[in-house]
């Protein structure tokens, strides 16, 4: 049986965590386009977005791909193990989270030169929380900070409000003017993908958990400050 030299091991780990950093990034830039599409109706940035995907869905195979080498050759153990069982559970929610801003970027291409049938505030807001949920899950992977991931999973709450929000004023507006019918329906499409962003950012921060506690299962968020 094979056994894992330390410096070996920490530099695998070291690439490993650079790559779903670089990953995160990348992601993030991809869910702040798409809502830049939109809003400013870039039709040239939308497909931009799309191109950019299917670079990243490329990228979530390699960086999976890795994680299983690096069990197989190091053959990690403990906390060790964990860190790069949870890289590979997040760089899946991170491709996914790239595939709802793309979905946002096709609805702007979709939408095109008709109008708005309603502001984007609550959408925007949407997106603004769920980026910031992302980075923090990942800044608390990085310190193995598992009440940091806890704190920052309940921010999802603001998401989940936002969301309900944006509902009724879009089936109030579909209800007071039909023939914005079909450009509501799309709205409906962005604040859902939003949605969805919010919830695989709050798996972030389960596999943050997972990581430094070993602890699988529902987490309890902790709301007794503002996250730092």
């Amino acid at each position: 049986m094979a056994v894992s030299s330390r410096p070996a091991l920490d530099r695998d780990l070291l690439r490993l965590l650079g790559d779903l950093l670089r990953l995160g990034s990348q992601v993030d830039q991809q869910i702040e386009r798409a809502m830049k599409a939109l809003r400013t109706r870039d039709l040239q940035l939308a497909r931009q977005v799309a191109e950019v995907d299917e670079r990243l869905d490329q990228l979530r195979y390699q960086l999976e791909q890795e994680c299983v080498s690096t069990i197989a050759m190091q053959q990690p153990a403990a906390t060790d193990l964990r860190r790069i069982i949870a890289i590979a559970h997040m760089t899946v929610e991170l491709e996914r989270m790239a595939d709802h801003a793309r979905g946002i970027a096709t609805i702007a291409l979709r939408l095109a030169d008709e109008p708005l049938p309603l502001a984007l505030t609550d959408a925007e807001r949407m997106a603004e929380v769920a980026r910031d949920m992302t980075r923090q899950a990942l800044d608390a992977f990085v310190r193995m900070d598992a009440g940091l991931a806890r704190r920052v999973a309940g921010l999802d709450d603001e998401i989940d409000a936002l969301y309900r929000k944006a509902l009724g004023a879009i089936t109030e507006r579909m209800r007071q003017d039909a023939s914005c019918a079909t450009a509501a329906t799309y709205l409906l499409w962005v604040v859902h993908n939003l949605e969805r962003v919010g919830d695989r950012a709050t798996n972030l921060c389960e596999r943050v958990i997972f990581a430094a506690t070993g602890a699988l299962g529902d987490y309890k968020p902790e709301k007794t400050g503002p996250v730092a």
